[in-house]
């Protein structure tokens, strides 16, 4: 059974797996009307994994005896001055998420919820992998400058994008 605190604290955190798929569908359409297949089409899919998250997050609150909520949700931004300045958005969101995420795991701990916190290191590990996938983009982008056949060719790569971060890495 999980205790107000706990299921107060993951009901703010499905609310933030939303908002992020929003944000990764905002930064899809901006791409995607920029002529940029590759990135709309590996924003698309990073919103539809966020929103896999939230129903996690949502299908563990329930199992647990508490009751998940559905919120309104803040508007994403929808429009970006460049590539460089939505991939820094992207980074700047994943390392709010990163910090959210690792509040909830103090808070399971204060509460000595175990199961929570066990439940919670799938992720913590994945918010590792989201931002050194948002850090190697950046790098990227910040190496492409104002190239566009730079440009071109990221577009066309991304969707290959592969990031092995520390959190993957099988230890021996």
């Amino acid at each position: 059974m999980l205790s107000k605190t706990i299921e107060s604290a993951l009901n703010k955190q499905i609310r933030i797996e939303a908002e992020s798929s929003q944000v990764y569908l905002a930064m899809a359409v901006w791409a995607e009307v920029k002529g940029l297949e590759g990135i709309s089409n590996f924003m698309y899919d990073q919103s539809d994994e966020e929103r896999e998250h939230m129903l996690k997050l949502v299908k563990f609150v329930n199992e647990r005896g508490g009751h998940a909520r559905v919120s309104e949700l803040n508007a994403p931004n929808v429009t970006f001055k460049s590539f460089k300045e939505m991939f820094e958005k992207l980074l700047d969101h994943e390392i709010v998420v990163s910090e959210s995420i690792n509040e909830l795991v103090h808070i399971s701990l204060q509460e000595k919820d175990y199961a929570t916190h066990n439940f919670l290191q799938w992720y913590v590990a994945e918010q590792i992998e989201e931002e050194a996938t948002a850090r190697t983009i950046l790098d990227k982008v910040n190496m492409i400058g104002d190239d566009k056949g730079g440009l071109y060719l990221f577009d066309r790569d991304i969707q290959q994008l592969t990031v092995n971060s520390a959190a993957q890495t099988p230890t021996a």
